[in-house]
């Protein structure tokens, strides 16, 4: 387990007992430099979870695989400080944030990198990291404290039930290979009428991505995470977000050549735009 302890500003993390089964767990303040200490707890005692029922499995074994069998800590190793979608993806993504997303909200930005398109001018109570690289989380300028943990070895996040208002996951969810599971976890750190939005384009680490995600279009991988959500008993009916690109958008799923350039960023159109959300128990109502 690997701590950081804020300084200015207070934090208070779960009771010793809920962190038992933590692989790997890192708060940080972006105020002041932190003091880092290691220790190691092997405890892997199973408790009886309270998360988000799992109804049924959406995936098959051969679903989950990866091409690159290593373990992702490996993989992220070294900080990758790019962005993985362009422009106009950035712009729809943070207008869909500006408008689900209420001020003064605490949030938890799960599979997160140097950079959280949340919009600039709102300001929210908490905002929580999740990421693999220590690095490019401690770079991003949004986050109050993050936790470096692999959720494809662990999909146990170490918060109480209720903590958050929202959960974010961006173009991250094709690398998950126990979605139903992490699904169930973020069902149970919402609180009632929380939302989980789940953004996602063309590109990915190809060998990274499950074979399910690979092998998909832009259409089945947004079925496939409204299955993501079905799976778990709670969450209200998935709706979907869609913006394709202004010309040629029906051939961003069939020409192999065009999924390629888009996959290497050697396309100059737009990235398709994809996002599924869903509340926990129900969709409150703004007047």
């Amino acid at each position: 387990m690997v701590a950081v302890r804020p300084r200015p500003k207070p934090w208070h993390p779960p009771a010793a007992s809920s962190l038992q089964t933590s692989s790997s767990f890192l708060y940080k303040s972006k105020f002041l430099p932190a003091k880092i200490s290691y220790s190691l707890n092997e405890n892997k005692e199973t408790q009886q979870s309270s998360a988000g029922k799992i109804k049924r499995l959406v995936l098959t074994q051969e679903g989950r695989t990866k091409l690159n069998t290593y373990p992702d800590r490996e993989f992220y190793a070294y900080p990758k400080f790019v962005t993985h979608v362009d422009d106009g993806f950035i712009s729809t993504l943070t207008n869909l944030y500006r408008e689900r997303l209420s001020p003064g909200s605490e949030i938890l930005d799960l599979m997160s990198s140097w950079v959280s398109h949340l919009p600039k001018e709102v300001s929210y109570k908490r905002v929580v990291g999740h990421g693999l690289n220590a690095q490019e989380l401690a770079r991003n300028p949004r986050l109050d404290y993050f936790f470096v943990k692999d959720l494809n070895q662990d999909q146990k996040l170490e918060f109480e039930s209720a903590s958050f208002d929202a959960v974010i996951c961006t173009v991250s969810v094709q690398y998950l290979q126990q979605p139903e599971k992490v699904f169930a976890e973020v069902f149970r750190v919402l609180r009632p009428g929380g939302v989980f939005i789940v953004s996602f384009s063309n590109r990915m680490f190809y060998e990274k991505a499950i074979g399910a995600w690979r092998e998909g279009t832009g259409y089945s991988r947004a079925q496939l995470v409204v299955q993501y959500f079905q799976s778990v008993e709670g969450f209200t009916q998935p709706e979907i977000v869609r913006k394709l690109p202004p010309s040629g958008g029906a051939q961003e799923d069939k020409s192999a050549l065009k999924w390629l350039m888009g996959l290497l960023g050697l396309l100059s159109g737009s990235d398709p735009f994809y996002a599924v959300i869903a509340y926990k128990n129900f969709k409150p109502v703004y007047e």
